[in-house]
């Protein structure tokens, strides 16, 4: 059904952002420190039967100097260096097989496919484990409350340094041209997306599709779903620690990192879906600074777009590419 505010309302829906006064201290700091360790990204051919696809298992060190896993995939009887696809993936999911991902080499592009730490069990398979090197304190089953009480030991401030690495290490790659890539991902790997689009400036195309990790406040106050359900599981238990929790979540809200993305974004929203409700997504699309335009996707859930969404994207990035 339909649970959210109407669409006229959605299109121009710019609630007030809660964004800390250090929030770009807080990411440079964090980044500086990463790049204080080399990057180290390693490609091993790998073959799984893929008769017009390179395969290369992939592993790069991410935050605090830790492996993290992915996938590249290059289409054979390429000629010079090429446009590169960086994928995150969604909650609970792992890279799996390279035979997942044959999308954006079919187009005739380079894609390398990020694992996420610690996940990797809930629907596809996964090789990243997450180390907790700042420790963490106790925490809701699943990831959205781990390490909630700090900003530095939150979970997502691996995450997202270890995104923004992944383009590092896709751009580390001969077969890639640097100046050309683009991000993308579905739900989690949609609001990994829209935080990447506003670490790393120069990215060129952003494509969020139903994104995660943004508006949190009216996530957890609207949607009983989870994974947004995590946070207020803990609210519940941990009555005396809410301005805390949103305090931490400040520094990972999708909308502050729209206002300071520039690369061109296609979005989609699904405005039935009950799991990332669409006034969050239109919060982080209504803030984005960059060029941008969202397909909407009226009577669909946490589906989106599904594969008609997949069209758009390839439609939409060989416009800009060819």
């Amino acid at each position: 059904m339909l649970f959210d505010l109407p669409l006229e309302q959605l299109k121009t829906y710019r609630p007030p952002r809660e964004e800390p006064p250090d929030f770009d201290e807080f990411w440079r700091q964090t980044l500086e420190e990463a790049c204080q360790i080399p990057l180290d990204a390693r490609f091993e051919p790998v073959d799984y039967g893929l008769r017009t696809v390179e395969t290369y298992d992939v592993t790069f060190n991410g935050y605090g100097g830790q492996p993290v896993k992915g996938w590249l995939l290059l289409p054979r009887g390429r000629q010079g260096s090429l446009p590169c696809v960086v994928e995150y993936i969604g909650y609970g999911g792992g890279r799996s097989f390279p035979t997942e991902w044959l999308l954006w080499s079919s187009v005739g592009y380079a894609h390398l496919v990020m694992d996420t730490r610690g996940q990797g069990s809930a629907w596809s398979p996964g090789d990243t484990p997450d180390p907790e090197p700042d420790g963490s304190s106790p925490q809701y089953p699943g990831f959205m409350t781990r390490g909630i009480l700090d900003p530095k030991t939150y979970y997502y401030r691996r995450v997202f340094t270890d995104a923004v690495r992944a383009v590092e290490a896709a751009r580390s790659h001969p077969a890639v041209d640097p100046e050309r890539i683009a991000i993308t991902g579905g739900s989690q790997g949609g609001g990994i997306t829209v935080a990447v689009s506003g670490l790393v400036p120069d990215v060129q195309v952003a494509m969020p599709d139903v994104p995660f990790l943004c508006h949190y406040r009216r996530a957890t106050e609207i949607t009983d779903s989870m994974p947004y359900g995590e946070i207020s599981k803990y609210c519940v238990v941990h009555r005396d620690k809410v301005d805390t929790v949103f305090r931490t979540l400040s520094y990972f809200d999708g909308m502050n990192f729209a206002v300071r993305a520039r690369a061109r974004a296609l979005f989609s929203v699904a405005l039935m879906d009950q799991i990332c409700p669409p006034s969050t997504v239109f919060a982080a699309y209504n803030y984005y600074a960059g060029p941008k335009d969202i397909r909407i996707y009226r009577y669909n859930n946490h589906e989106g777009g599904g594969p008609y969404q997949q069209v758009e994207k390839v439609r939409f990035l060989t416009g800009i590419w060819g």
